[in-house]
């Protein structure tokens, strides 16, 4: 029955290639059209059938006509063949680098009866496909990497050479999450997709389709020439007809391809596939939240975690600790994990760090002096410490722009002087002090210089929201002083586009509301209390990101303290807190 089902797909998948290849011929047909026309004119003219002033116009007519859409569509099919499908952005992995590895994917292949994949590859991220990168635009190396083999212009002079076997991309994450038998178990469907691909009707819709989304990207490049405006307006207006009638074909053909190759991987680890992919829905949310909790919070004050795959297996343990439903989870450590498939794998895991930063908050592409990178023991220090001090430092600022009194007895920064503040009654509105228009938010009310706060986003008191305006607004300043696709610390990376788009590809988060700006800057004081003033220190949390440690014990209750503070001016509940924690708010404290 695999068989049958297997062949089923794969007939299925090629059906529609071959739709997609018609819809490529008619459009070809259609093209020809004016010259066809203007053969039979001219044969007529020849056998003194069609004669006459009228007949001769309409030669010469049909004619120019025919030139001109015959150039057309040779520019047409030029830029179609030629365009630079898109690359997804990944880690290359050698063969030399990870013999075990390539031995299991080629075995894997071996199993399943379909050629091996030409070379493998790793994205940050929690996912696996096959990736065509035999394209001629992509270069003669992008064509080695995906295994095409022999010397330049070999390939040129066969054009009807086999297909060159996809790349086979794997997720960072499950390599060091994983056992062996997992992932072989997870990318077996995946590998099994090589069989279709070989196809040369599916490889040759393939081809046409990934040529006419890339020559809809470059139509949709900005051009300054109207000239050039206009020939892309065309070139991205038949691309776009063309994809739309060959999309569905082409998403029917993908379907079938994906039929008969989990169908084929049916005979490969049955057992294992179960529980692999709990593994894989588990990897993803620990990473997800290694992404946001962790690294985003590093990136920021440009750091990068050069270790992030080991977090995961930190992140996920952790969580199996503190979840008697994932207790299950903890006894698999003791096997084999796959990272162990590769010789360096602390090398590839400092790579598919720094390629997650670029994609997920488009940092620089090398180490710097102010994009490093931080292991996880210095991240306490060189991430937690410096961003509550940053963030406190920048509260005090805006308390200064405000023209908010020092705490008394002492101009230092103290945690005393923000207390007094939010918690303070006001007789009058607080307007931020941004006499100069340049340096007024942009949202500003032209005749106050003071920043509204929507009602959705209005952390409470009317000091709160006048005090979470002026954060915005300071952040909001510091953005817009770093270069687009650069990290806080100002350096930009140096090319801002990969692959047509800019960096980040795939942002985290969107930006922070004002009262979560408030929020973290307010908390940030107060862990810079104490630690000052009472012998707390920072500390990382692998599911919750930075974390204050407090008599050795998580600070897990201060939050609430902090929004009673915010929302309704009570500075009650956080004083008690203080009190109960030793931390003396009147105390100078320490800024970068």
């Amino acid at each position: 029955m695999t068989g049958i089902g297997v062949e089923a797909g794969a007939q299925a998948a090629r059906s529609r290639a071959l739709a997609v290849l018609r819809v490529r011929g008619r459009a070809l047909g259609v093209a020809v059209l004016p010259a066809a026309a203007e053969v039979i004119l001219l044969a007529g003219a020849a056998t003194g059938h069609l004669v006459g002033p009228g007949w001769d116009a309409a030669r010469w007519a049909v004619g120019v006509l025919a030139v001109l859409v015959l150039l057309a569509t040779a520019g047409i099919a030029l830029v179609v063949s030629r365009a630079r499908p898109a690359m997804s952005p990944t880690v290359p992995v050698a063969e030399e680098s990870a013999p075990d590895l390539y031995r299991m994917v080629r075995d894997l292949a071996d199993r399943l009866d379909v050629p091996a994949p030409s070379a493998i590859a790793l994205t940050p991220d929690c996912d696996s496909w096959l990736e065509d990168r035999a394209h001629a635009a992509h270069g003669p190396s992008a064509r080695q990497t995906a295994g095409e083999a022999g010397p330049p212009g070999e390939g040129r002079r066969s054009p009807r050479r086999a297909p060159v076997a996809p790349v086979l991309v794997i997720g960072s994450p499950f390599l060091w999450w994983m056992r062996v038998g997992e992932l072989r178990a997870v990318i077996a469907p995946v590998v099994a997709g090589t069989g279709p691909s070989a196809h040369p009707d599916i490889a040759a819709a393939r081809r046409f389709v990934r040529g006419l989304d890339a020559t809809v990207a470059i139509a949709a490049t900005p051009r300054r020439g109207p000239l050039a405006r206009g020939a892309c307006a065309v070139l991205g207006r038949v691309a776009r007809l063309l994809l739309g009638a060959c999309g569905e074909h082409a998403a029917q053909m993908e379907r079938g391809v994906a039929a008969a190759a989990a169908e084929r991987a049916q005979t490969v680890d049955y057992g294992l596939r179960i529980v692999a992919q709990e593994q894989v829905g588990l990897a993803y949310a620990g990473w997800d939240r290694l992404l946001t909790r962790v690294a985003l919070p590093a990136w920021r004050m440009g750091r990068w975690p050069s270790r992030l795959d080991a977090g995961v297996v930190a992140a996920l343990t952790e969580l199996s600790r503190r979840d008697r439903l994932a207790e299950g989870f903890a006894s698999r450590l003791g096997e084999r994990p796959a990272c162990d498939l590769l010789e360096e794998p602390g090398t590839v895991d400092e790579a598919a760090s720094l390629l997650a930063a670029r994609l997920f908050h488009g940092g620089p592409a090398g180490a710097g002096s102010d994009w490093a990178p931080v292991d996880w023991q210095s991240y306490p220090e060189e991430v937690v410490d410096r961003t509550w001090r940053a963030d406190a430092a920048r509260l005090h600022r805006v308390l200064d722009s405000l023209g908010t009194r020092p705490a008394r007895h002492t101009a230092a920064p103290t945690l005393a002087r923000v207390l007094d503040h939010l918690a303070e009654p006001t007789g009058r509105a607080l307007a931020p002090a941004h006499a100069d228009p340049e340096t007024a938010p942009a949202h500003a009310d032209p005749d106050t210089g003071q920043s509204p706060v929507e009602d959705e986003d209005d952390p409470g008191t009317e000091r709160s929201a006048v005090l979470a305006a002026g954060l915005s607004a300071e952040v909001a300043r510091e953005e817009n002083a770093v270069p687009h696709g650069a990290t806080a610390a100002g350096q930009s990376p140096p090319s801002t586009l990969w692959d047509g788009g800019t960096l980040p590809l795939v942002p985290l988060q969107p930006p922070r509301t004002a009262r979560e700006l408030l929020t973290d800057h307010v908390t940030a004081m107060v862990c810079c209390a104490a630690v000052d003033t009472a012998g707390a220190a920072p500390a990382l949390d692998w599911l919750d990101g930075p974390s204050l440690l407090l008599h050795g014990e998580r600070a897990a209750d201060l939050t609430p303290r902090v929004l009673s503070l915010i929302e309704e001016g009570d500075p009650g509940p956080l004083r008690d807190w203080l009190a109960a924690a030793g931390i003396r708010p009147e105390k100078p404290i320490r800024l970068v």
